[in-house]
């Protein structure tokens, strides 16, 4: 591609451009607009170019961006010109060699009406050369050389380019990935901060619980002596509040354990059918039913209070979107799965169901859908627990009506053995 030249210059020392070549690979730098300035000075002064440029494609603007530009008088007019920016749909040879993969070489640009007009009547170029620049095998983008003079660059000059395009390539790719590793342990520590802050919050707001609630008893046993209706009320909505508010601090310590891997459950045999009952009682409402169907006993190894958790989580999400007069239903069946037996608890709800925007990240932290209250860590606090049983917590994306989830626990054979039936 490109116009053939004569009079062409003599090849400049092998010497100098294997030493531009060398520092090249030297420059470090965290900042990838920073490398590729400081190569196209670099290759500005081998190849005694007026301006070398770096230009990397930007697909949100489609549009070659010179993210390194020579710091010499026609790099800086490019800038000021705007034609450091070159959108695809504008064409020219620069795009036209990032498109194809094919170099070009001219020396007289004024002649080539392939040559954008800015080019050469706004930089006054007359000599230029190009190289498609790939970087980590993928190409990106073009390798620029541009001179007033004509005839300016040689054959063995585009050869250079070339080479010199190959080792830009990996410069660029070097420098992206330390800028990514940067920004991801600029963001991994500002994460470590904010978990860090939120434990000791949550640790804060523990500690005043319990006195707190330990008063509100008092003050309701007291209501219920003196017959006192409106203050009975007033005490029973606080302490619901303050249950709510408790599971919120305990969600908030869960989460920063499970993270650190720190969370351990103790288990031991467990009725999951009377404990499914006592948080039913609690959570009890007279706004929405909450309809139990189960056998008499399902026994399964696990913490009372992390499984008791999980299913307050589901129910009182499950509350939450059920509409005034639905019905909230919980299952809790025995099922077979080749030789093991898992116990399945179903949550499900008559709300508006879970939007196909949100399913993909249900159980991500801080999750939440439209109209949603909460820090949405429930979910994810729930599969936590249940992994850390070696169980599972799943939602059925095929509900009709509302929102299906299912908790499963395995039943192991030493629980079978310990518990009262055996």
């Amino acid at each position: 591609m490109g116009v053939e030249m004569s009079n062409q210059p003599v090849a400049r020392g092998e010497n100098m451009r294997l030493e531009t070549l060398r520092r090249m690979l030297a420059v470090h730098t965290v900042d990838v607009k920073d490398a590729l300035t400081e190569v196209s000075d670099l290759l500005s002064d081998a190849l005694a170019a007026d301006k070398v440029d770096a230009f990397l494609y930007d697909s949100s603007i489609d549009t070659l961006v010179a993210l390194g530009t020579s710091r010499t008088p026609m790099g800086s007019l490019q800038h000021q010109l705007g034609l450091d920016k070159l959108p695809v749909s504008n064409g020219g040879r620069t795009i036209e060699v990032y498109q194809t993969g094919e170099p070009y070489l001219t020396g007289r640009a004024d002649e080539d009406p392939g040559v954008l007009r800015g080019m050469t009547e706004g930089l006054g170029v007359r000599s230029m050369m190009l190289a498609p620049l790939e970087v980590n095998g993928e190409r990106r983008g073009v390798l620029s050389a541009a001179c007033e003079k004509p005839n300016s660059f040689s054959a063995n000059d585009l050869q250079f380019l070339e080479t010199a395009a190959d080792w830009v390539g990996t410069v660029t790719h070097r420098a992206e990935l330390v800028e990514r590793i940067t920004r991801d342990a600029a963001e991994q520590g500002r994460r470590v901060a904010a978990e860090e802050l939120v434990t000791v919050l949550a640790h804060e707001l523990g500690n005043h619980l319990t006195p707190l609630r330990a008063r509100i008893a008092f003050i309701g046993r007291r209501a219920r002596e003196e017959s006192r209706e409106k203050d009975i009320r007033d005490a029973d909505e606080a302490s619901r509040s303050l249950l709510r508010l408790t599971r919120l601090v305990r969600n908030l310590l869960d989460v920063s354990r499970l993270d650190r891997g720190l969370f351990a459950p103790a288990c031991r045999p467990v009725d999951l059918v009377a404990l499914a009952r006592e948080t039913v009682e609690i959570l009890r409402t007279d706004k929405r039913e909450i309809c139990v169907e189960a056998a008499d006993e399902l026994w399964v190894d696990a913490d009372p209070d992390a499984i008791s958790q999980v299913l307050n989580n589901l129910l009182t999400n499950a509350i939450k979107h059920t509409p005034e007069g639905g019905r909230v239903m919980l299952e809790l069946t025995l099922e077979k799965r080749a030789d093991e037996e898992w116990a399945i608890v179903t949550v499900s709800d008559q709300g508006p169901g879970i939007g196909a925007d949100l399913l993909p990240r249900l159980f991500n932290r801080f999750a939440l859908g439209s109209g949603s209250q909460g820090l949405g860590l429930g979910l994810y606090t729930a599969r936590g627990i249940a992994e850390a049983h070696g169980g599972t917590l799943t939602v059925d994306p095929a509900a009709t009506v509302g929102a299906c989830f299912r908790l499963s626990l395995p039943v192991r054979p030493r629980v079978l053995e310990d518990s009262p039936d055996t």
